[in-house]
């Protein structure tokens, strides 16, 4: 079995694998600071309670894009669970090829999903992450990370005017039933989805015409992604798991 962990910039995301099954899944938030034995005991116990042994992991592998829980969390698979693991970035073997103008600009996160995207469902593959930022990644049929556009989450937005107004009130991110909001929450949520679905749709389709891709397969990922997926028909796939299986496939083409 392995390990695999995505650290995101709200939740770190775990999963362990059996081959290509998906064996367990469990999160842990990313803005709490703990030290190394902290995250050991929690590793430890999630483990435990998805009837996993740490003898039975053989491997970890980690993406991240918050450099400062690193040390603790490398120190915490190390003491723990017992093995050194494999961090996604530079010299690491992935199977893509990134020919944007600065490289070492591209987060390791965005690597794995195009990774996933390529490996799964071939290219050219236009892959989306709705998470903290809502990410754009285009992948070219010969495995080439061609361009990224990246712009404000949804749970961003919503924070901004939570936070930002004085009378705004924080609401539950979902899709109203109408866009015709008559009081202060629907008009909200409305704000939110459907400028959300505004903007998927524009960018994917100005992608497909300046890229001149029109056989452009687009799949989607991240927390708020399936609201998004099932409203749209410019998204073909909605795979919550595809950022795991990424780390799965990166640990196995360097074993």
């Amino acid at each position: 079995m392995i390990l695999v962990i995505d650290v995101g910039n709200t939740n770190i995301s775990c999963g362990v694998y059996e081959g290509k099954n998906l064996v367990t899944t469990f999160r842990l938030m990313t803005r709490q600071p703990r030290t190394s034995d902290e995250y050991g005991v929690m590793f430890l116990d999630m483990l435990q309670r998805n009837n996993v042994t740490k003898k039975q992991v053989e491997g970890t592998v980690i993406a991240s894009v918050v450099p400062n829980v690193m040390h603790a969390l490398i120190g915490a698979i190390g003491r723990y669970i017992g093995n050194t693991p494999l961090i996604v970035g530079p010299g690491v073997r992935t199977g893509i090829k990134i020919v944007t103008e600065n490289p070492r600009e591209i987060g390791a996160d965005r690597i794995v999903d195009a990774v996933a995207g390529y490996e799964l469902y071939g290219g050219p593959v236009l892959v989306l992450d709705f998470g903290t930022a809502t990410t754009y990644d285009l992948i070219s049929e010969d495995g080439s990370f061609c361009a990224g556009i990246t712009a404000p989450g949804i749970r961003i937005s919503a924070k901004a005017l939570w936070e930002d107004t004085a009378r705004l009130p924080e609401v539950e991110i979902k899709k109203p039933k109408s866009i015709l909001a008559q009081e202060t929450i629907t008009s909200i949520q409305a704000g939110l989805v459907y400028g959300q679905i505004g903007q998927t749709e524009y960018i994917v389709n100005q992608i497909k015409k300046e890229a001149g891709y029109t056989d452009l397969k687009v799949v989607a990922t991240g927390g708020m992604g399936r609201i998004i997926a099932e409203e749209t028909d410019v998204i073909q796939v909605y795979d919550p798991q595809l950022t795991l299986q990424g780390l799965r496939i990166i640990y196995e083409k360097n074993k």
